[in-house]
């Protein structure tokens, strides 16, 4: 997300940035020597709307130093727990799953995994080893992998033509196709099986447990990742809209163990995953620089219902493993002190271990109150570009309004 810019009046050519996150705040109030810390927060994020995400919108912010992530966990339980009870009289089942970002990833091809229905992703890659269909194949020699989900029962309900467009939903996340089996009373009718061998059809249909009814669908990818994304949309899918989701479940998770980095082709470096300040898992300490991709973060979400409701993590407090994340991320020692300066200054002074996390207020009640879409909680919330309706916002100012805050346009075509 990009930051929303205001110009300031009385410092011409100087902007504030409206908040993101009190992130930073926060973390230097730990360092001050406050241990705890909550507020109730109004961010700003610039960025694409979607059903659950609005450009402002209320985030309820926790820190706490000399904790650990089980303590930060179990308090956020017990809150939860309260909350469900006395407003909604529900009683949530305490302690929550805690699933790695690689299981998320591998069985539901999320890291916000909706576990209230099955169609849970498989790894059907040693099924395919020394095939001859050249699709697979070629995947394979890449040291790629290839996963299926079995849509039980349903091959009455996903025809050919449903079918393609599952195939279209996978490619929009980055498939290359979607192949498929259709096994019905009829006959089976396949996109791939008349390329496979007897020995590969029957351990492909053992791995899936597949019977007549079924319908496999599968991706092969280089990039494991993309495959489970790719088969993860397709999942959800296939459950709205045949009705495999109970809207009464509330299925609470952590999802844990994050990477602490993602590879931006578009920058053409590593970034932080979460953000730069989050503590790495000490097994991992050495491989911040040499190995980036290898590298897991002390972070966690809490997932409701294929929804990310809130997240944090632990803080590094070590100036000498900032100065180290900070080199990992591209930052020359220059621009790290331009950025955060302030907060390289304040680690010299000592800082405890210290950690936290925050929720999406609006995203909260959107989803206690079983809402599709965040404006249905929200007065005069704003629209797919980011305007509101009824005041106009955003629109054009005077020329004197621009003169007094020393700003000229040049609007791009």
């Amino acid at each position: 997300a990009r930051d929303y810019l205001v110009p300031s009046r009385v410092q011409p050519g100087h902007f504030y940035a409206l908040p993101q996150s009190p992130q930073l705040y926060k973390q230097i109030l730990m360092l001050s020597g406050f241990d705890r810390y909550f507020q109730i927060a109004r961010c700003y994020r610039d960025e694409d709307l979607r059903a659950d995400r609005q450009p402002e919108f209320t985030q309820v912010d926790e820190e706490m130093s000399f904790v650990s992530e089980d303590d930060i966990m179990t308090l956020n339980e017990g809150l939860i727990k309260r909350l469900w009870k006395e407003m909604l009289d529900v009683d949530v089942q305490t302690p929550f799953v805690r699933m790695p970002w690689d299981e998320a990833m591998g069985r539901f091809g999320s890291d916000k995994p909706d576990t209230r229905f099955g169609l849970e992703i498989q790894d059907v890659t040693e099924v395919f080893k020394g095939t001859e269909f050249k699709p697979f194949a070629a995947v394979l020699e890449a040291g790629g992998s290839i996963r299926a989900i079995n849509a039980k029962g349903l091959a009455d309900k996903l025809t050919r033509k449903n079918i393609d467009k599952l195939g279209d939903i996978a490619k929009t996340y980055g498939a290359k196709g979607l192949a498929y089996s259709r096994l019905t009373a009829e006959g089976t009718t396949s996109s791939f099986e008349k390329f496979l061998s007897d020995a590969e059809k029957s351990a492909l249909y053992a791995a899936l447990n597949a019977e007549t009814g079924d319908v496999l669908l599968l991706v092969s990818d280089n990039d494991w990742v993309k495959a489970c994304t790719a088969l993860g949309q397709v999942r959800l899918d296939i459950a709205r809209k045949h009705g495999l989701i109970d809207p009464d479940k509330f299925n609470f998770l952590w999802v844990v163990d994050f990477p602490l980095f993602e590879y931006s082709e578009q920058e053409n470096r590593w970034m932080a995953m979460h953000h730069p300040f989050t503590l790495p898992k000490a097994e991992d300490l050495d491989k911040v620089e040499s190995d980036p991709g290898a590298c897991h973060a002390v972070a966690y979400d809490i997932v409701l219902n294929g929804v990310e409701m809130g997240g944090g993590s632990m803080r590094i407090n070590d100036p000498a493993l900032q100065d180290r994340m900070f080199h990992a991320l591209g930052f020359t020692e220059e621009k790290a002190r331009e950025s955060f300066g302030f907060l390289m200054d304040a680690y010299k002074f000592g800082a405890p271990p210290h950690g936290g996390m925050a929720y999406g207020l609006d995203r909260m009640v959107m989803l206690m109150l079983k809402k599709d879409s965040i404006r249905d909680v929200i007065a005069f919330p704003k629209v797919q570009n980011a305007g509101e309706p009824m005041s106009g916002a955003p629109d054009v100012v005077d020329e004197k309004q621009l003169s007094d805050l020393s700003i000229a346009l040049t609007l791009k075509d």
